[in-house]
């Protein structure tokens, strides 16, 4: 069965389109990842959030047109967004860490809720625009610690900052897709996206997982773990932008209606494993003495046990599957971090990481 919808060149060929939080981890695949389909990307974000950074070593800069905005600043971003006057518009500018909406609760809220409404707000002045994806997370729902995974429907919720964060953001889109309705016809159509946990190369990000392992194995210590059973649905980052670009041409295509809702874009249900299960999947990879152990120290915020979730919306209405499985997915994402510490060219090993992943299904 072929895609409903790919991230095609023949759409996305000249397409003008803005990426907030271009500078970040999944921003920046993305926004090289629609270059190299021939789109006119438009960047909105802070400047790059960790040294090094995907951004950097990528090359993003020399793909898109970037614009380094507050998204807080309405001022700038109304008048950023309106010369870039887009077509398609994904939203993916946040405070993207757990444990830093635990440090920093209030900027967490303000960047994730209030930025997301000026994003939303300083969009209405763009005449050209019909289709907006914007991108929440897994953590949205209202987690109840059960062993099977949650769906678009579930009740939205969160026992910390950024979870509720998160989901706030889902009622700030659905309020703006209410005024985009009554506003524009059926001319522009929104959607939310809530991808699993992501990992790839180029996330250098404090306390994930991957960046956590490949700081420790380069430095030849123990990568500690404070969850270890904890499991989590882990997918390259490139499985929920593909899901990102279908949804976006299809909201152009065809306006309100089927598609302007929530969805989710998650691995197989194999693929949803314990924090221990990668983590030796990693060490076995990494080889050289890598090692892990459990971090005992005291206090550690909370964290969900248990998160899964159900993709059946997208593999039903989109066709959209994962491609990778975690074995391919971890795999790809260590050679992208040893091939950068051996000082290649990362933009290329990128875009030929891409290509490798659209062709493995036909794309």
């Amino acid at each position: 069965m072929e895609d409903v919808v790919k991230p095609a060149r023949e759409f996305w060929s000249g397409r003008r389109v803005v990426v907030t939080g271009h500078t970040g981890f999944k921003g920046g695949w993305l926004s090289l990842w629609l270059s190299s389909l021939g789109a006119e990307v438009h960047g909105i974000a802070l400047p790059p959030p960790t040294d090094p950074s995907f951004f950097v070593a990528a090359r993003v800069g020399e793909a898109v047109r970037s614009n380094l905005v507050d998204i807080r600043d309405y001022d700038k971003l109304a008048a950023t967004m309106r010369r870039a006057n887009p077509e398609v518009l994904f939203h993916l500018a946040a405070q993207p860490l757990v444990r830093e909406a635990h440090a920093a609760p209030i900027e967490t809220l303000d960047i994730n809720i209030i930025g997301t409404a000026k994003v939303l707000e300083a969009a209405r002045a763009c005449p050209d625009l019909r289709s907006i994806v914007s991108i929440t997370s897994d953590k949205v729902y209202r987690n109840r610690e059960w062993h099977w995974p949650y769906r678009e429907t579930d009740a939205l919720g969160g026992k910390e900052c950024y979870g509720i964060s998160k989901a706030c953001a889902e009622l700030v889109t659905e309020a703006w897709r209410t005024y985009f309705a009554a506003e524009r016809g059926n001319s522009l159509a929104m959607a939310t996206a809530r991808a699993g946990n992501v990992v790839g190369g180029g996330d250098w990000a404090k306390d994930r997982l991957i960046p956590d392992a490949m700081r420790a194995f380069a430095e030849g210590r123990p990568l500690m773990l404070r969850n270890p059973m904890a499991v989590r649905p882990w997918q390259h980052v490139l499985e929920p932008l593909r899901g990102y670009l279908m949804l976006a041409e299809q909201l152009y295509r065809d306006g309100v209606g089927r598609w302007d809702s929530e969805w989710n874009f998650g691995p197989a249900d194999a693929d949803c494993r314990p924090v221990s299960a990668v983590a030796d999947q990693m060490v076995a990879l990494w080889g050289q003495q890598a090692s892990w152990k459990q971090d005992g120290t005291a206090g550690q915020p909370y964290e969900a046990h248990m998160l899964r979730i159900d993709t059946s919306k997208a593999a039903r209405e989109l066709n959209w599957r994962p491609r990778w499985d975690l074995s391919a997915c971890l795999r790809h994402t260590i050679g992208w971090y040893r091939a950068h510490m051996e000082g290649k060219d990362m933009q290329a090993l990128s875009l030929e990481q891409i290509s490798a992943f659209t062709s493995h299904g036909g794309d």
